[in-house]
């Protein structure tokens, strides 16, 4: 193994200039968020009109969050070894191409595997805009740019459930603009970033991405949710088919650890992974990830199947959690900025993320709207709070040239809280839902054949009256319990953030013995000489440090 390549010391963009590639760089982020705020208040009419189940609607933002996480890593090890700036803009090529497939969709089983591939572009988005982030701003400055980061998801976590009512509501435009109208928006960004984004790009020899162990990862993470979507439905806890799939998932990640413990360019450094900030934020990013992507991915379906909202009412309702978004992370950044101190902010994000989760734990389909904003809001102060401070804490801690490793290692763990979240979540709701449905339509004197057609077929407005009635009233107060399951795990977060240890910001794009560690770390490896020199060339896209 080579000797890692010594990063030479950046000086920090001025205010103009880091605004100017900040706004090509926001935007992909608004794109990115858009594509699952736009159809999680669309979903349930869309899933309806395709004939799908409460499975499949579960899957179509599964199968993202799946693909997302398994290519997380990669792009961020792309992003240590090759041109951030390109690596951007194939992202978001991948993701527009996803984009299109899923709006053409003519079944849900399509519509799932083109979300899977448009996932492989967002895993690649969520990851490399924040690496270009650290890589062009100090952490203690930081801070007050993440203001804006809150600001563009809000707007996006905002205005995408009413974009996406607005849509499905509209005769003329239809679900499938769901997916396009985030096309022009993304071809806006890649001009954008074209004219706007420079930066230094790190050139190794001999470089290997370790395909084997994210293929192994992607595979045993496939598997766990497979499992999770399916038993005690189609087969019970305890069968050949359960003690097959965990075992395959357990075989199947004990060997990527194996694997990545030996590769020389582990797409999840273990080394990174094992250090005390580092290791605490991936935990409270997998619990903040369950708790916030399993729990407000159901919100759109409570207020629309559940209350009998339209999609466009949806979208309004659920403004209280991303008013909370919006106006934490800008009011935190700043503090956060002026003080140099995090670990208040992910400690008080965490409890109130906890306490508003708690309180969504106690709706029904008949709950004043009053308590549940007040409840989203909270939920969304956490959210605000949490998600960004916990990548930042991390990239506190490690040299320039690991940020990309850093930063998607903790993005990685976050969208796999996610995808587990929303996939167990989904499946206890699809069984409460289910139970409860059975049991109200036996004591209405319906036969069993109607329970099955109410419970597993989305399309409620084809169901007479009396059973959309039943099958409304399932829906909201099975709700309730998956929210309480989010408190739970959400739980976890608190007792990371508490465990953190309380760090100052550092001023400095890289840290300030940055260089002396990284080579005595490479002595330490191989043998090599402590130090190594660097040459710096010019290129386009700003200086290149080459060995």
């Amino acid at each position: 193994m080579s000797a890692p390549t010594i990063t030479a010391g950046a000086e920090p963009m001025t205010h103009r200039r880091t605004l100017e590639a900040l706004s090509g760089l926001l935007l992909v982020l608004f794109v990115a968020m858009l594509s699952s705020t736009v159809v999680s208040t669309a979903l349930p009419k869309i899933i309806g009109s395709l004939n799908g189940s409460q499975t499949q609607y579960t899957w179509v933002v599964t199968a993202t969050l799946l693909t997302a996480t398994a290519t997380t890593p990669i792009w961020g090890k792309l992003a240590d070894l090759f041109n951030k700036k390109a690596l951007i803009q194939i992202a978001i090529v991948v993701f527009l191409l996803g984009s299109v497939v899923a709006g053409f969709s003519q079944s849900a089983g399509q519509l799932i595997a083109a979300r899977a591939f448009q996932g492989i572009g967002v895993g690649g988005l969520q990851a490399l805009v924040q690496v270009a982030i650290a890589a062009m701003i100090p952490p203690r400055e930081r801070g007050r740019y993440n203001g804006y980061l809150g600001g563009v998801m809000a707007v996006a976590t905002v205005g995408g459930p009413l974009l996406g009512g607005l849509i499905v509501d509209t005769s003329w435009l239809g679900w499938r603009w769901c997916f396009f109208v985030g096309v022009p928006v993304a071809a806006i960004a890649l001009l954008l970033l074209q004219a706007t984004l420079h930066l230094p790009t790190v050139r190794r020899e001999n470089v290997k991405i370790d395909y084997l162990g994210a293929s192994l990862i992607a595979a045993g993470v496939s598997l766990l949710l497979i499992w999770i979507s399916f038993v005690d439905s189609s087969f019970a806890w305890a069968s050949w088919q359960t003690a097959a799939m965990v075992g395959g998932t357990l075989i199947l990640l004990a060997l990527a650890v194996w694997v990545e413990s030996r590769a020389a360019e582990p797409v999840v450094p273990l080394g990174i992974v094992r250090q005390h900030t580092t290791a605490l934020a991936i935990l409270g990013s997998l619990a903040v990830g369950m708790a916030m992507f399993g729990g407000a991915v159901f919100l759109g379906q409570y207020f629309q199947i559940g209350r009998g909202y339209s999609p466009t009412e949806a979208g309004l309702l659920t403004i209280p959690m991303m008013a909370g978004v919006l106006g934490s992370s800008i009011v935190a950044g700043r503090l956060i900025t002026k003080s140099g101190r995090i670990k208040p902010y992910i400690v008080a994000g965490s409890i109130l993320l906890v306490a508003g989760f708690a309180l969504l734990g106690t709706i029904d389909h008949e709950t004043s709207l009053v308590l549940v904003g007040v409840a989203m809001f909270t939920v969304g102060v956490g959210v605000g709070m949490t998600m960004q401070n916990l990548v930042l804490a991390v990239q506190n801690t490690v040299s320039l040239k690991d940020i990309g490793a850093a930063s998607s290692s903790v993005a990685f763990f976050r969208s796999l809280g996610g995808a587990i979240g929303v996939s167990v979540l989904g499946a206890v709701l699809a069984r409460r839902v289910s139970d409860q449905i059975t049991h109200d339509l036996a004591a209405a004197g319906v036969p069993a054949s109607g329970s099955s057609q109410g419970s597993s077929n989305l399309n409620i407005t084809a169901l007479p009256d009396p059973i959309q009635e039943i099958v409304r009233a399932a829906y909201g107060d099975a709700t309730g319990h998956i929210f309480l399951i989010s408190a739970a795990i959400g739980v976890v977060g608190i007792i990371a953030a508490l465990l953190l240890r309380p760090i100052t910001l550092r001023t400095s794009l890289d840290l300030p013995d940055a260089a002396t560690s990284a080579a005595v770390g490479a002595d330490a490896i191989d043998g090599a000489p402590a130090f190594d020199q660097v040459r710096v060339d010019t290129t386009p896209d700003g200086p290149t440090p080459r060995r």
